[in-house]
């Protein structure tokens, strides 16, 4: 693979190989802008997580084969007075009003005007000030239709009536997500790059290091997206979320690879007078850790193919497209811009031959030293702190609401919370209890049935929505005293599908019972989520401790690699979580976000490691364990610790988003790679090695 990768830089850092690469990377971008899609045409708000087999998904189609009426998306519609009351009479006049308009895509409303006032009762709240109603969207319909759908309801409210109208529910919740993403990623884009540029030019004080990098990003995002449009043309599910993080990875990877290269190739300028010489000798060191620090975020993306849930197998075939894009963007289109500029891109600091490499008075320089000279203490100190740090994952609390993660003006939450305050809070999203026998119930069993399902714990209300079958099916409606998301009540509807045997049997009927709904929904969540935890933590700690042995040639130096990242993972989490409910009052996070930070904490924080232990093991050839220490961590220093701060910032950007869970995944990434950088890298690493390796058993491994 070395010699592979060499033969490929030894081309590209010719001046006849450099034009080329130029001129394949131009072509190649302009012909995928001009004829193939973008991946924004193909974004969706939303893809199914849970698998087909998930017993929530099973009980939703068996009621669908059963109810047709229950096809489709779903949607709740809020109306609320601005002043007075609202009478039964006015809500029919509203009804009246959609009907009349033939608005597209509205496939089933309740038919308000044929039910008797007391039927009606159960749509108003107890003050007469709001009311709900279940609508059903036609299922064919995209998410931007029934957006337009939603907006014409709304107008034809807003202009015959002095009510207001909220629509949530699935329904709502899509439409709302679609606009919200759809102005947020601009937002996200060009904070991105406004941030990175600042940073670069602050921290290297050159205008062309500023530009190099984010032109090689902008070349790469646009293969990257152009790609994705040609694979979500041939059917790839393309999550607006899962861009959004895409995007912020792309940016993050290209800028810290680069940097990578241009550091070295400025070593290599004070020591080769032609530049084409320099960036030959710089690839031939740097070449082969970048090329596998980028195979190492490739391998975490493609192990999320082996997840059940469907946010997380999503990233695989994205994230893994971009990657491959990086990888042969770092190692071709990077050196060959860099080439390109030679010594100017370093202006107004050019660096000339016979200049000092690396000054002794540098912080990095003393820090190497201090490190050199106190390993044991200087160990103990950051250990213990991210020992503390980590201790704090005990006092993680889940946050299974999904509506809590969106803006407080968002119209879907705002007609949610008023259903939450207004109405009892198991309203919110009663569950479904599908009843399916072999023989048809008798009235008695029916109501049997119904008494020993509100015995179970927390049930506030069973009442029967529908007989199919000749009676061998019956639709339980199932209300729960808490809201459908709370921790108590998806426990609670947990250990009713587990005992569902003994329900039965208590109720002397024999058949099966099915569970769907919201609750149940989230019963499912969060069982294949720990189920994907635990084997994604696994699968990829094993491959990426492989191809560090491989990288390495060694055993012993992966375990230290790989025990200190996983270390400084559980810390960021920890240290992650106290900050955000400190500074910004957030004390609940989304049971997606440990595995979301995982896997890019492991995937990018490696790769410094990598940076630092392919430098020690370059200076072993020459040097004692000690001498080769401090030189790594005084020659790595300064690129990684600018690589750092410019890729936690990056990720930080994915604060500006207006959805929390995306909110705090980036301020825990963000804080993992300033530990991974100063910390990690840069003290307990260097201060294990020096520890445990010895000078005798260092030569003979790397001989």
């Amino acid at each position: 693979m070395k010699q592979m990768l060499q033969a490929i830089t030894d081309k590209v850092t010719t001046k006849k190989g450099m034009w080329i690469t130029l001129a394949t990377w131009l072509i190649v971008t302009m012909a995928l802008a001009v004829f193939a899609p973008n991946a924004k045409d193909y974004e969706v708000t939303r893809i199914d997580s849970l698998p087909e087999d998930a017993k929530s998904v099973v009980a939703k189609n068996k009621v669908d084969e059963y109810f047709k009426d229950s096809e489709g998306t779903p949607g709740i519609l809020v109306f609320q007075t601005k002043e007075g009351q609202l009478e039964f009479a006015d809500l029919v006049t509203v009804f009246n009003h959609i009907e009349e308009a033939n608005i597209p895509g509205v496939e089933q409303v309740v038919p308000l005007a044929s039910l008797p006032p007391q039927a009606a009762a159960g749509f108003f709240s107890e003050d007469q000030t709001t009311a709900l109603l279940p609508i059903i969207f036609d299922s064919s319909l995209e998410t931007k239709e029934v957006r337009d759908s939603k907006d014409q309801m709304i107008k034809v409210v807003d202009e015959n009536t002095d009510l207001t109208l909220y629509v949530t529910g699935p329904a709502g919740i899509a439409t709302d997500s679609l606009d919200l993403f759809s102005r947020a990623d601009l937002v996200l884009i060009l904070s991105t790059v406004g941030l990175i540029l600042i940073l670069l030019i602050v921290i290297y004080r050159s205008p062309l290091l500023a530009l190099i990098p984010l032109l090689a990003a902008v070349f790469v995002y646009e293969v990257v997206m152009q790609t994705l449009g040609i694979l979500g043309k041939a059917g790839l599910l393309l999550s607006n979320q899962t861009i959004s993080i895409m995007s912020i990875l792309l940016f993050a990877a290209v800028i810290d690879y680069s940097l990578f290269i241009f550091s070295r190739f400025r070593e290599e300028l004070k020591g080769h007078e032609n530049k084409y010489d320099a960036m030959r000798a710089a690839m031939k060191e740097t070449g082969m850790p970048v090329f596998f620090s980028g195979g190492t975020v490739l391998a975490a993306m493609l192990v999320l193919f082996f997840a059940e849930f469907g946010d997380y197998r999503n990233f695989a075939p994205t994230f893994a497209t971009t990657m491959v894009v990086i990888m042969l963007a770092s190692i071709t289109l990077v050196p060959a811009l860099f080439t390109l500029f030679g010594r100017k891109s370093f202006w107004p600091k050019v660096p000339k031959v016979g200049d000092e490499k690396v000054k002794d008075n540098s912080i990095w320089s003393k820090t190497g030293r201090m490190v050199v000279k106190k390993p044991g203490l200087s160990v103990a100190i950051i250990g213990i702190f991210l020992l503390i740090s980590a201790a704090n994952m005990f006092n993680l609390t889940y946050e299974f609401d999904t509506m809590k993660s969106f803006p407080e003006d968002m119209p879907s939450r705002q007609g949610y919370e008023l259903i939450e305050e207004k109405f009892a809070k198991g309203d919110l999203a009663p569950s479904t209890i599908l009843y399916e026998g072999k023989e048809a119930l008798t009235k008695e069993e029916q109501d049997a049935l119904r008494v020993e399902l509100l015995e179970q714990e927390l049930v506030s209300d069973v009442r029967i929505n529908g007989i199919a079958d000749d009676n061998k099916v019956v639709n339980f409606s199932l209300t729960f005293e808490e809201g459908p998301y709370d921790v108590k009540t998806i426990d609670a509807m947990e250990q009713m599908i587990n005992n569902s045997g003994t329900i039965l049997a208590n109720a002397n009927v024999d058949g099966e019972l099915y569970f769907a709904g919201e609750t149940a929904t989230k019963v499912d969540d969060r069982n294949v989520n720990n189920r994907d935890v635990i084997l994604i933590v696994v699968l990829e700690t094993i491959l990426i401790f492989g191809m560090l042995i491989v990288l390495t040639k060694s055993f012993k130096m992966p375990i230290y690699m790989m025990g200190t990242i996983l270390v400084s993972f559980l810390a960021a989490l920890g240290l992650g979580m106290f900050l955000t409910n400190l500074f910004f009052d957030i004390d609940t996070i989304s049971n997606r976000v440990p595995l979301y930070s995982f896997v890019f904490l492991v995937a990018l924080g490696i790769d410094y490691n990598i940076m630092l232990i392919s430098r020690f093991q370059e200076e072993r050839r020459t040097h004692s364990v000690k001498e080769a220490v401090q030189i790594a961590v005084s020659k790595t220093g300064g690129v990684i610790s600018s690589a750092g701060i410019i890729l936690a910032a990056t990720f930080a950007v994915l604060m500006t988003q207006p959805v929390q869970l995306l909110f705090v995944f980036g301020f825990i990434v963000a804080v993992g790679i300033l530990l991974d950088t100063f910390l990690i890298r840069g003290v307990l690493l260097p201060g294990l090695i020096i520890l445990l390796e010895k000078d005798k058993a260092v030569s003979k491994e790397n001989n």
